[in-house]
């Protein structure tokens, strides 16, 4: 009997015993399985240190390896309120001139204030202040300079033991700074629609903040992930005071560097450009002026231009429509530049030679009850005389033995009504409409460069197309990526899109197209002295709200040169000039001003003879000599 109440305490207390030990048990596994990974982390961040290693964003280089776009090493300094304590008036005042604050904003910005309470009620104050952004390393070391010798209003060598550690925190702490970088673009607005701009993005790792540069248009933003590179990370063991202590578990990656892009662009042909489109901007008061230098069998783009424009420095400084590339962004009707696709078409298909003849009616041709009229009353024109004179009646009537069907063919096999795929952002298509959706006009309104809308790029790679034997090429922008040590990644080569004529339509054009510079042409002041020079006019009505609008124009001359040779073309498309608005008087100097300095700088061999002497006539070459008729 005397055992039973010792055996019922026994039981009692294994059965407490076990409840415990069950609840612990149960809590471990809890902890262990469930809550391992938060608990792995507040371990890891109590004894560990990540710290991130941004990498160098890449340069912009042109053809010579000048740079356009480029990084340099700069400092985000921070501030930890904290650590000021009662000095951050004083710390405030002396760093101002420094950090570019008046002492008032300094001050107010350096101000310890209670952002929340912890959970056990106590104010926590800001331990963090994002105070400069962009400091170049001569200034951050005027800044630890200044931290280290600060003028405090207290007695640093009376200070006791327990006092010196947080002075000693003060003065090398309490200001900080985190390696950043910043672009710039030592050309100013030089190329600004080609390279384009980027902007700082922030994101939070971590608990870190982490600045990197985002491409936000042209280049920078086209090839963002070629640039950027890939962050580098360190961890490393800590004391329970968060300094680094050597244990030999340290994990390093090192940031990889962006890639450097070399483009096609050259630096010094970019620079006559828009000099000379600067010129023609202010003598003819246009709206806008754009340029494109291309190499006709490559589709290399030399220099891109359009004013005006901005400097990528500092693009929120500008209007937000001058940071537009208009030569890939804006459709216009071209005008007589057109001409060329319809009369090369109808070479092409053997329905027309150079020499056929067509009644321009004087200059007023009645077709579907509507009147045509050209800008001259001709007569009989040959085909050739039509490219020369630029005759829209001509142009009209050759589109129409060409047919609606084959005439559209012809425009998308040249590339109208498509993007050219330049590595570019905001590129458009262009408007072509397919035939069913055209009117009882359209055929007679589309040779002369109406009722259809081009892109000035995909205008020019159509001349470059003629120039090239008829093959069309997709405009080429960048030669090649490559790192610091000039280790290429990708080589780009130049590609054939389609072959759109034949050589000997191509030829024919080549032909025609010479005339237009001569005496009877309308692009006499295109003419060069010691180059052949073929090329086309355009100057279309700007279209408006329905109509076409009263004294409005686009004005355009698109040429290259030598023209059996041709080394380079170039085009010039003046929006809404006020001084003169023929293609011939206003975008055809600029073409000339411009091609005799590219000509000169690229050593280009001349195809005409010097002028003989007291004949005044200019001696070209059999293969060259502009025809007698002209």
């Amino acid at each position: 009997m005397t055992k039973t109440p010792y055996l019922r305490r026994l039981l009692g207390l294994g059965a407490v015993l076990f409840v415990i030990l069950f609840g612990l048990g149960t809590r471990l596994v809890f902890l262990q399985v469930f809550l391992h990974d938060r608990y792995r982390k507040i371990a890891d961040s109590n004894t560990q240190s990540l710290s991130v290693r941004e990498p160098r964003r890449g340069d912009i280089l042109d053809a010579n390896g000048n740079p356009i776009a480029v990084s340099i090493p700069v400092k985000r300094v921070i501030a930890n309120p904290v650590l000021l304590g009662k000095h951050y008036v004083e710390i405030g005042r002396q760093l101002a001139p420094l950090l570019s604050y008046s002492e008032a904003e300094l001050i107010q910005r350096l101000r310890p204030t209670v952002v929340r309470t912890n959970e056990s009620g106590q104010p926590v104050t800001n331990q963090y202040v994002d105070l400069k952004r962009k400091l170049t390393l001569d200034q951050w070391q005027q800044v630890t300079q200044c931290m280290a010798t600060l003028k405090l209003s207290v007695d640093e060598s009376t200070l006791s033991r327990n006092e010196k550690p947080f002075y000693r925190a003060l003065r090398h702490q309490s200001i900080s700074a985190v390696n950043d970088e910043q672009r710039l673009y030592p050309n100013k607005s030089l190329a600004a629609h080609v390279v384009g701009f980027v902007q700082d993005n922030e994101t939070n790792f971590n608990g870190t903040i982490l600045s990197e540069l985002v491409g936000r248009d042209g280049i920078e933003a086209r090839l963002d992930s070629k640039l950027k590179g890939v962050r580098g990370w360190r961890i490393t063991e800590t004391d329970r005071r968060r300094r680094e202590i050597l244990t030999g578990r340290e994990q390093e990656v090192e940031a990889r560097p962006g890639l450097n892009v070399v483009l096609t662009l050259d630096l010094v042909i970019q620079n006559i450009v828009e000099t000379e489109i600067a010129e023609a901007l202010k003598k003819h008061g246009a709206v806008s002026v754009s340029s494109l230098v291309v190499r006709p069998a490559t589709g290399e783009i030399l220099a891109m231009a359009t004013l005006p424009n901005y400097d990528p420095n500092q693009p929120g400084k500008s209007p937000p429509e001058f940071l537009r590339n208009r030569i890939i962004s804006d459709q216009v009707e071209p005008g007589s530049t057109f001409k060329i696709v319809v009369v090369s078409a109808a070479l092409n298909e053997s329905l027309v030679t150079l020499t056929d003849s067509f009644d321009c009616e004087n200059g007023h041709f009645w077709f579907q009850k509507t009147l045509l009229h050209d800008h001259e009353p001709y007569g009989v024109l040959t085909v050739q005389n039509i490219i020369t004179k630029s005759s829209n009646i001509g142009a009209a009537k050759i589109g129409l033995r060409l047919g609606e069907d084959r005439l559209y063919e012809y425009i998308r096999a040249f590339g109208f009504g498509t993007r050219t795929e330049v590595p570019l952002g905001g590129e458009i298509s262009g408007t072509v409409h397919p035939v069913r959706l055209w009117d009882r006009l359209t055929i007679s309104r589309i040779p002369m460069g109406h009722a259809i809308a081009v892109t000035p790029l995909q205008m020019m790679m159509a001349m470059c197309a003629i120039a090239n034997g008829g093959k069309l090429m997709r405009p080429m922008l960048v030669n090649r990526l490559q790192d610091a040590n000039g280790h290429v990644f990708a080589q780009y080569e130049p590609q054939m899109v389609r072959q759109v004529i034949g050589p000997e339509a191509s030829q024919e054009m080549v032909t025609a197209l010479k005339t237009v510079v001569s005496k009877e042409g309308t692009a006499v002041k295109a003419a060069l002295e010691h180059y052949t020079v073929a090329g086309k006019t355009g100057t279309a009505q700007k279209a408006g709200n329905g109509h076409y609008l009263a004294g409005k124009y686009v004005s355009s001359f698109i040429g290259f040169f030598p023209a059996d040779d041709p080394q380079v073309c170039i085009s010039v498309v003046l929006d809404d000039p006020k001084q003169g608005y023929y293609g011939g008087q206003t975008a055809a100097p600029a073409f000339r001003r411009i091609a005799e300095q590219v000509a000169s700088y690229l050593k280009i061999k001349p195809d005409v003879e010097e002028v003989a002497p007291d004949s005044g006539v200019s001696l070209a070459n059999t293969k060259t000599a502009t025809p007698a008729n002209d």
